[in-house]
């Protein structure tokens, strides 16, 4: 008997593999990297700002006002504006680039599967999968430090294994973080939707307390680091540009989560709602807590981890750390794991699925941190610190991931007009080529120039606004790139999508 099944847009664009689909026999596929059903579309506008509430309160934003006096000679001012514009403007490729995830229920890797190629879209994915393995290290690695401080709190004895117990507690933070993860999105949903008024209580709450202990004009009117007399725009230019690159990687992959989402609506709300004034309140926690750690532990304490720490009562040090861990769970799961697991799928999706690219990744990240595991555990005594890392590298990623960002968002509303065959995205030689030569062009040039801006010493204005300079060459690039390279790569008509099957 022959059946015939057809397989249609609806009127967001999703698309529903059946039962013996070619498409699923295809070496490019795999049920969890597949267009998600409608059921699966669950998440409303406040499950996407609890979402970004859960990944922005966290250590690494806790210090960002720190970073930005420190590294970059802002003034504290400065440093708060610096970090508000940021993640206002960092709303744009956020919600750009979330469309077709949500339209049409796929996970960021098949969705540079469009712009540079269905085996092409493996190089920009492990460079973002790398970059989220560095955070997942970090944040692990803060976690690991909570634990151990509870573990101290409630059995004394534990402190004794100093930098053994924070070793230990990094494996054991990194376990749970992983176990979340594998378990799926309706988990993270569940985690981010009970962090986030949690969270955002207790930073109240410690505002409130910070809050007698400093003097809010005085710090304002601390004289910024940088030589005096130089112009501000500068420095205040480059450390917009490294917060803007703070979150330049869910800029990429946000997809990921957005595939989840009931509507556009919902998720370029929910991302308003949720991302910038939280970022903005926490650093300025952070700096105000900084401020007060003075007269709260008789000196200044930048790492909130270390000075709750500090504080002379078992007890709250105990419900701090609680909260401290459920802080960093829900930023690490949701920030640092989805996306590297879908883009190690994306390399072989019928030999890696969702358990596996989620323990990829926290192998990758185990090896990352493997250095200052060893100074914690006293095997290495001297070298390149945390701090360090977190300062130089993880914060200077922008410059790779700005053209990735302007190329997606090209691809989708220019080239594409808002469309995809979908099914052509999980099959070889089908719509989409296997290499797409304008996609790797406009990487290439402005990765080239970065280059050599920092082997030089030339253009460096070009490296320290990498990110705007970045995503705004790759766009223009790719954009005359597919003009010219790649016609067969242009807008697919409307019949290309839909599509239909006899069996």
């Amino acid at each position: 008997m022959t059946v015939k099944t057809s397989r249609m847009l609806d009127r967001q664009g999703l698309i529903e593999l059946e039962e013996g689909d070619d498409v699923r026999d295809s070496p490019r596929f795999n049920v969890d990297i597949a267009p998600t059903k409608a059921s699966e579309r669950t998440w409303s506008r406040w499950n996407i700002a609890a979402l970004w509430v859960g990944m922005s309160i966290c250590v690494p934003t806790y210090t960002l006002g720190g970073v930005l006096t420190a590294y970059f000679g802002l003034s504290v001012g400065e440093a708060l504006l610096a970090i508000l514009l940021a993640n206002v403007v960092v709303l744009i490729p956020l919600t750009l680039n979330a469309f077709p995830g949500t339209k049409f229920g796929i996970p960021f890797p098949v969705v540079l599967r469009s712009s540079f190629g269905i085996l092409g879209s493996n190089v920009p994915c492990l460079i973002r999968a790398l970059v989220g393995c560095g955070w997942f290290g970090v944040q692990t690695m803060f976690g690991g430090l909570a634990i151990h401080l509870l573990l101290s709190a409630i059995f004394p004895p534990w402190q004794a294994l100093g930098g053994v117990g924070e070793v230990i507690g990094f494996f054991v933070f990194g376990a749970m973080n992983l176990y979340v993860v594998i378990r799926g999105a309706e988990s993270i949903k569940w985690l981010e939707t009970l962090a986030a008024p949690l969270l955002l209580a207790v930073g109240v709450g410690l505002m409130f307390w910070a809050w007698p202990h400093m003097s809010m004009t005085e710090l304002l009117a601390q004289p910024p680091s940088r030589p005096e007399g130089a112009p501000v725009y500068g420095y205040f230019f480059a450390g917009l540009t490294a917060m803007v690159g703070f979150w330049a990687t869910l800029s990429l992959n946000i997809p990921d989560f957005s595939r989840f989402a009931k509507s556009q609506k919902d998720q370029i709300v929910g991302q308003i709602i949720g991302l910038p004034l939280t970022m903005f309140f926490f650093a300025a926690l952070g700096v105000v807590m900084t401020a007060a750690s003075a007269s709260l532990v008789g000196r200044t304490v930048a790492d909130p981890v270390n000075l709750i720490g500090m504080i002379d009562n078992p007890f709250w040090v105990s419900v701090a750390m609680v909260l401290i861990i459920i802080a960093t769970l829900s930023t690490n799961t949701a920030a640092n794991i989805v996306s590297p697991t879908n883009d190690f799928q994306n390399v072989a999706p019928k030999l890696v699925d969702h358990p596996r690219g989620v323990l990829i990744t926290g192998l990758v990240g185990v090896l990352l941190m493997g250095y200052d595991l060893l100074q914690k555990a006293g095997i290495i005594t001297s070298g390149v610190s945390l701090e360090s890392m977190y300062s130089n590298w993880l914060l200077g990623y922008s410059s790779l991931l700005g053209p990735i960002a302007g190329i997606m968002a090209v691809d989708y509303f220019l080239i594409k007009r808002q469309r995809l065959d979908v099914p052509s995205l999980y099959q070889d030689n089908k719509a989409y080529p296997a290499i797409n030569p304008a996609g790797f062009i406009a990487f290439g040039v402005p990765v080239a120039l970065t280059l050599l801006a920092l082997t030089t010493g030339t253009m460096n204005w070009f490296y320290d606004y990498g990110w705007f300079t970045g995503s705004a060459l790759g766009a223009v690039v790719y954009y005359a790139a597919s003009l010219v390279l790649s016609p067969v790569n242009r807008t697919i008509p409307t019949a290309a999508i839909e599509t239909e099957r006899l069996s």
